[in-house]
């Protein structure tokens, strides 16, 4: 077939993967003339044609799919490249459309690291960053300044500061009256930060100013690695973590957070996209007590696989360093130290997972994607 078949919704138009149909309410409103060029933003409203769009004739013409409509005194220009994604993706490009890498205990050596220095003064090196980050959920940006705002001026390369119930900043260190138990030189089990915000941060920076303590040992895993082992061993377990919401809090003085999550987040794909996990933020469990009784032994079995060493990599915070990773996906905790042996000091913030995402995408437009820099990784690993 090499023309343009018209039907009543919609019409069929040749591609280079075979016959694809189009609705013509979707075509109407995929014409460039739609989005304004300055502010890039949509101008066409289709309800306020006095009946559903309709065309007197449609072609091909160089590149694009030419349009004549009936109702209106309107020509649209399609380009066939935005057809032939929606053909073959089912949504436009993107370029922070990157498939996670899963990992596991032996990565540590190969999270990428970039200087600060470089992510403040690189583009090439802030794509390098950022597409590490969605790729493996995790980065390590080395040679920090020692000042105060050494941290924001890192932050605000990637997005706006999201805040918290700390505030912008948070002081990992040992408190007298500590309002989490972070703020203490105590074990913290595996964990992500916040699960009781109805939207919890996205991204967590944890820069190490500080750490001359015995012991403390930060770690970390892939939870969508371990969600997917799960899912592999045990796919019953897997579905009821991720089908069911569990209650979290935080809450102390002055505040009183509450929410529900799913243990395991999956997209409408069923991937995974991420997990929530907080033993020490998690309230009383709130489903029906006979589905607490299948429940639970899932639960209990996804965490005791984040304590398997296939999974865990350890390491030591050196001062310096800011570990930046996604809170939906990368979870985080720390063996105990001895809390006369020294001192240790670690100052975090938030930004938000499509701040990420969004730096990503205009970096790749201007032509830095970092692909080079985690090809490279890859390799070397």
């Amino acid at each position: 077939m090499t023309h343009i078949a018209l039907s009543t919704s919609g019409l069929t138009v040749p591609l280079s993967s075979g016959e694809v149909y189009f609705n013509y309410c979707w075509l109407r409103d995929a014409c460039p003339s739609c989005i304004d060029s300055q502010t890039r933003e949509r101008i066409f409203d289709v309800a306020s044609l006095p009946d559903l769009p309709r065309p007197l004739s449609a072609r091909l013409e160089n590149d694009a799919l030419v349009i004549d409509w009936k109702t209106e005194n309107q020509v649209s220009h399609i380009p066939l490249a935005l057809l032939e994604s929606f053909a073959t993706r089912g949504r436009t490009e993107d370029p922070a459309d990157i498939s996670p890498k899963l990992w596991y205990s032996d990565q540590e050596p190969h999270f990428a690291r970039v200087s600060q220095h470089a992510v403040l003064s690189d583009p090439d090196a802030r794509a390098q960053l950022t597409h590490s980050l969605i790729e493996d959920g995790i980065a390590i940006v080395t040679d920090m300044a020692g000042d105060d705002d050494s941290l924001p001026r890192l932050v605000e390369m990637i997005g706006s500061i999201t805040p918290s119930a700390e505030g912008l900043f948070f002081d990992v260190r040992v408190e007298i009256e500590p309002t989490n138990l972070a703020f203490t030189a105590g074990p913290l089990e595996m964990h992500t930060d916040l699960p009781g915000e109805e939207a919890a941060p996205g991204v967590q920076f944890l820069h190490c100013i500080e750490n001359t303590v015995e012991g403390g040992l930060s770690l970390f895993l892939d939870g969508a690695a371990v969600a997917e082992a799960l899912r592999e061993e045990d796919p019953e377990s897997f579905r009821l973590l991720a089908d069911n919401k569990i209650p979290f809090f935080y809450r102390h003085d002055n505040w009183d957070y509450r929410a529900h999550q799913r243990v395991i987040e999956t997209d409408a794909d069923g991937r995974v996209t991420g997990v929530t996990i907080s033993q020490h933020l998690q309230d009383a469990m709130d489903l029906p007590q006979d589905l607490l009784d299948s429940y639970y032994p899932a639960f209990i079995k996804f965490l005791k696989m984040m304590q398997e060493d296939r999974f865990l990599v350890r390491f030591r915070s050196e001062a310096g360093n800011c570990v930046i990773f996604d809170n939906h996906r990368i979870v985080h905790g720390r063996e105990g130290y001895v809390a006369d042996s020294g001192k240790r000091h670690l100052r975090g913030c938030y930004t938000d997972r499509g701040a990420l995402r969004s730096t990503y995408r205009v970096l790749a437009k201007q032509g830095y994607s970092g692909r080079t820099f985690s090809e490279a990784s890859r390799q070397s690993a």
